[in-house]
């Protein structure tokens, strides 16, 4: 398995955190539910720092490497100010009430 880390400053981008969620909720997560080998995806933002990122969980190193969707950086205008591979040691699940993680978050309920 591989994690992803993708992260950008939105400084020098016309997007912004509100415009990326309606992003989100028209399209991006609909794109990412059909992406293969990809186990979970998570969008990630920080409002005081002005940036905007997600997590991504692959199946495998290949899952990693193939193309996905780039639609994110057409709309900021640039690629993501840092990205970080790593390879995953342990994964589990701790005990939980939500029992469906898709269509969560503040893009569809803010």
């Amino acid at each position: 398995m591989r994690a992803v880390i993708a992260w950008w400053d939105l400084d020098r981008s016309e997007q912004t955190i509100a415009s990326l969620r309606d992003f989100l909720r028209d399209e991006a997560v609909d794109r990412f539910s059909q992406v293969r080998g990809l186990r979970l995806k998570v969008w990630i933002s920080d409002e005081r720092t002005n940036r905007w990122g997600a997590v991504f969980l692959w199946e495998s190193a290949q899952a990693a490497d193939a193309p996905v969707p780039a639609r994110a950086a057409e709309l900021i205008g640039y690629p993501p100010t840092e990205r970080h591979v790593f390879d995953v040691e342990a994964t589990t699940e701790g005990a939980y009430d939500t029992v469906q993680l898709a269509r969560l978050g503040l893009a569809f309920t803010g």
